[in-house]
Parts: C-alpha cells; structure tokens; sequence
C-alpha cells in the first residue's frame, strides 16, 4: 500500500521533484511571474486565475507569496485536481475546465481578475485554439491586468546553440533517471496509477486523453508575443528566459 495515500503533500513534493527534473529553474520563473502580478497590484491583495493550474504549483506559491490572495485554479486533470485540493485545503476555488473550448469561462466564479498566469501547459494546444484561448484571457483580466505564459519558448534567432542546450539539458535529465535520483514522467503516472486513493482518477485521465495530450507544440516567443498583440493586450514582452524557455507576459 502507498505511503501517500494519506500525505497528499508527499505527492504535491514528488510532482515538484519530476518536474524540476525538466526545468531546473522551476522556482525562479515562479518568482519572476509572481513578482510581475506584484507590479500590476498598487499593494492591493490580488485575484489571480491559476490556468492549467495541475496539482496547484503556482496557486500555492501565490498564497505564500501573497496570504490574502483569492485564486481560482482551473484544469482537467482529475488526479492532478485531487492532489490541489487536498494541499490547497479550501484555500483556493478548484474548478474543472476544458480549455479546448470556449465555454471554459462560464464556470470560474468571477468576471475579472488581476492575474492570470500558467506555466508549461497551454503547449498542448493547438495553434488557433492557443490564438483563441489568448484573446479569452484578456476578456477575464481586468483593465491593467496581466496575463504570463512560462513554456518552452526558444529563441527563434538561436536555433543551433537552443537545441545544443536542449540536447545538454536531455543527457543531464536522462542521467538523473538512471541513477534513480527523480522520477521521470512516465514513472511518475505508473506510481500514480498503482496508489489506491489515486489509481480511479488516473484511469479517469486516461478516458479524457486516450492518446495523450495532442502533439507538443512549441513555437518561439516571437509566436506568442504576436498572437497576444492579436488578441487585443496593450503590452507584450518577455519577463524572463532561461535558455529554451520563457515568461511571457501580456497587460490589457
């Protein structure tokens, strides 16, 4: 039987642990999204919408960062939502929402926040739905609010040395899963999917992606910051990079 089944926050750590695998600056992206809701607040407490928001990464680094936050996190995943709501613990409104449609916006609880912020997710969307999905955020954010995208995001005038570093960062990974140090990702779901409590939503995963997410898609920032500029924010940019990935960020 799981040593887990009753410390959902062993498995909140074990998720940090595989994903740090992939993107060992994890965190300070992190800081730099929260550190830009920071500079859009005038020292009000902020209401942030957490968007493919997983196992709760972001809405509980802005509770940390900002106590009095009220933060609604949406995703699809019912084995990742379950791990939220027992280490967000009622601090957070979690609500299951399908981003592939446009109908997503009528089940959060408000009309306006003053944040909206993913990371490594929305890569899983398609390119006109992602364009689509962009122009919806900016409906969902106040006037002066902001919208950060981390992903993967390499820099379109650096193709040589960006896939050098990717190569670089895929042989440390790989030799951190053969010395048994993390958990790769597959590992991770068998875990998962062999644990008592967790075992039901993972097969409910599998019903809602039979395949899988669709095919990763990761176009350069420049994609990005000309589909927000299309889709009606005032300003676009990067606030952060990290070799192939970024942050950026779009203010209505």
């Amino acid at each position: 039987m799981s040593p887990y089944i009753t410390d959902p926050w062993a498995w909140q750590e074990s998720w940090d642990r595989q994903q740090e695998a992939y993107l060992p600056d994890r965190e300070h992206r992190f800081a730099t999204m929260l550190d830009t809701v920071d500079a859009v607040l005038d020292g009000r407490p902020p209401r942030v919408l957490d968007l493919a928001g997983g196992t709760g990464t972001i809405s509980l680094r802005t509770l940390a960062r900002f106590p009095d936050a009220e933060v609604t996190l949406v995703d699809l995943d019912p084995a990742l939502l379950a791990i939220a709501e027992a280490t967000l613990a009622e601090r957070a409104t979690i609500v299951p929402v399908d981003l592939g449609t446009p109908g997503w916006r009528s089940a959060i609880p408000h009309g306006e926040y003053d944040a909206v912020l993913t990371a490594t997710a929305l890569h899983w969307l398609p390119a006109e739905r992602l364009g689509q999905l962009y122009a919806e955020l900016r409906d969902v954010l106040r006037p002066g609010g902001v919208f950060v995208n981390a992903d993967h995001m390499p820099d379109d005038t650096l193709p040589e040395l960006t896939k050098r570093l990717m190569d670089q960062a895929r042989d440390r990974r790989n030799a951190r899963y053969a010395a048994g140090s993390v958990l790769s990702w597959s590992d991770w779901w068998e875990r998962a999917a062999a644990d008592p409590a967790l075992a039901p939503l993972v097969a409910q995963r599998h019903a809602i992606y039979p395949t899988g997410h669709s095919p990763e898609w990761n176009p350069p920032a420049s994609w990005h910051l000309a589909a927000l500029t299309a889709a009606g924010f005032t300003e676009v940019g990067t606030v952060w990079r990290g070799g192939p990935d970024a942050a950026v960020a779009a203010v209505r």
